[in-house]
């Protein structure tokens, strides 16, 4: 009986899910409860600085929105600069993982710092759920107490703000994911862009006022807040699926399928598999041919390991144990 593993990276996956992509999940329009990382991003530094330079723009339009909301009293740049504060979150779990993951594993973090991702994540959520709540529950109170918006040009100016912010920050993530080759990074990049949309959604409010309909600006606060709930909700369960080790079954299926093309191997016994932070860990049994040599089932085992690290995305280490049997 032998154990092969294999700690090299698998194949780049092309994206446009969480994440799916995270960051994606766990605050954008694509984003799912895990933090879904590419190759090329992970392994290139410009790939890193696109989105330490995104955390700092995005945080930098947050906080201008926010003074200008205790300015003019607007809900609906209130919910815009949460949503901004939300999704300039999302560089922060990837950009603590990458941290840890570089330093590999430990005598006491055996496995590595993967499953930093995981609770970043669970982090990220909390504060993007707080978010979402504050912005529902100030729009709710301007409904039952309607006010008219005090510096209607400010409000209008940040809402353009809040535009330019997430259309720069796109054009970096969008043009750095093209150069080093990143298909999340250039999906992060598109979700930036649509939230500058968004931001623009706060000028409806600033009209709505102005022409004597105040109850414009909460609306369009709520209907940003109720995004951000939505989004926030729906992610609960894929990060408490990642934390209790769930794994897609697609992938269980796409190693069965690996396995059944590669000679000598009767059956699978039993597979395992988890994520740790964006990369998967498996433990496959294998039943194997008993007129076989111990050296050729080594060999099959070698094989079967080269075969998977070449098919299953985000696979980063496998083992593979194989007995004789006629199963």
């Amino acid at each position: 009986m032998r154990i092969h593993t294999h700690n090299d990276h698998g194949p780049e996956s092309p994206h446009g899910s969480k994440v799916g992509r995270w960051l994606h999940q766990i605050t954008g329009h694509s984003h799912h409860g895990p933090v879904e990382v590419d190759t090329a991003l992970e392994h290139d530094g410009r790939g890193l600085r696109a989105l330490k330079v995104s955390l700092l723009a995005l945080l930098a339009t947050s906080i201008l929105q926010t003074a200008i909301v205790f300015l003019s009293g607007s809900v609906a740049l209130l919910s815009d600069a949460l949503h901004n504060l939300a999704d300039a979150m999302t560089s922060i779990p990837l950009w603590i993982a990458f941290v840890l993951i570089r330093r590999g594993a430990t005598s006491r973090f055996t496995y590595g710092y993967g499953k930093s991702e995981d609770l970043a994540g669970v982090i990220v959520l909390v504060v993007v759920f707080l978010s979402a709540c504050t912005a529902v529950y100030e729009a709710v109170l301007r409904f039952l107490s309607p006010g008219t918006i005090s510096h209607p040009g400010w409000v209008a100016a940040a809402a353009v703000v809040g535009f330019v912010g997430n259309e720069t920050v796109a054009q970096i993530r969008i043009g750095t994911g093209r150069q080093i080759g990143s298909a999340a990074l250039i999906a992060d990049g598109q979700h930036s862009r649509i939230d500058g949309l968004t931001s623009l959604l706060v000028l409806v409010g600033v009209a709505g006022s102005a022409m004597g309909y105040p109850l414009m600006d909460p609306l369009v606060g709520l209907a940003i807040g109720l995004v951000i709930l939505y989004i926030a909700t729906s992610s609960i369960r894929p990060i408490g699926l990642r934390l209790l080790d769930s794994i897609e079954p697609e992938h269980l299926d796409r190693i069965r399928e690996v396995a059944a093309n590669v000679p000598g191997i009767r059956s699978i016994s039993r597979i395992r598999a988890r994520w740790s932070g964006h990369r998967i860990l498996g433990d496959i049994d294998l039943v194997i041919d008993p007129a076989l040599s111990p050296t050729e089932m080594e060999r099959i085992g070698k094989d079967l390991e080269a075969s998977l690290m070449r098919s299953i995305p985000f696979l980063g280490e496998v083992a593979v144990r194989c007995r004789p049997g006629f199963e």
